[in-house]
Formats: C-alpha cells, sequence, structure tokens
C-alpha cells in the first residue's frame, strides 16, 4: 500500500514512522528525488541516520490528527457523502484554529 502512496507524493522530504522502514519504500522516496526521514526499525542490523528535526514536523501533523478526532462525526465517520464528511473536517480545522489562537 505504500508504494501505491508514493506515486502521488510530492515535494522535497517525506517524513514516516519506523513501520515504513523497508528497503523498497526508501529506494522509491529517492527515486521520485525526496529525502526519505525515516527512524530505522528497532530489528534493523544497519541503523539509517535521520534528520530529528524534520521529524518532529510528522509529530505536530500527528497531534493535530488526534485532536481532530475528538470531534466524533470525523472519528465515526458518521456523514454519509464526502462532501458532507469534508464539510465537518473544515468545520473542525476552523474550530482548532480558533482554539489554537485564543
Amino acid at each position: 500500500m505504500a508504494s501505491s502512496l508514493l506515486e502521488h507524493a510530492k515535494g522535497k522530504v517525506c517524513i514516516a514512522d519506523a513501520g515504513y522502514d523497508a528497503r523498497h519504500i526508501r529506494q522509491g522516496i529517492r527515486d521520485r528525488g525526496m529525502k526519505d526521514v525515516i527512524p530505522s526499525n528497532p530489528t534493523r542490523r544497519k541503523i539509517h541516520r535521520y534528520d530529528k528535526k524534520l521529524y518532529r514536523h510528522r509529530y505536530l501533523i500527528e497531534v493535530f490528527f488526534h485532536s481532530l478526532k475528538v470531534f466524533r462525526r470525523i472519528a465515526t465517520r458518521y456523514e454519509k457523502t464526502a462532501r458532507n464528511y469534508l464539510a465537518i473536517v473544515h468545520f473542525a480545522c476552523a474550530m482548532e484554529w480558533l482554539k489554537q489562537a485564543a
């Protein structure tokens, strides 16, 4: 599944967690001209170095998505249409933004 996600990836860097630490994934990222920021899986013999400053951004995004799941309609996907679900996601993002601004 990760390989199909890489087909649509754009940017200078691809940040992922240790679950995506596989040779073919890393190679696919490099083939697209991106830098891979993936910590090594603890079971791996060869430990790969990664940029810890960039990896912190992944954590911030993960925390943001966790805060969106506080909205029950998003976590359980009550909305039947993609349009309505996207509207609820936009509303939740606006609420999070307002909470940060206060």
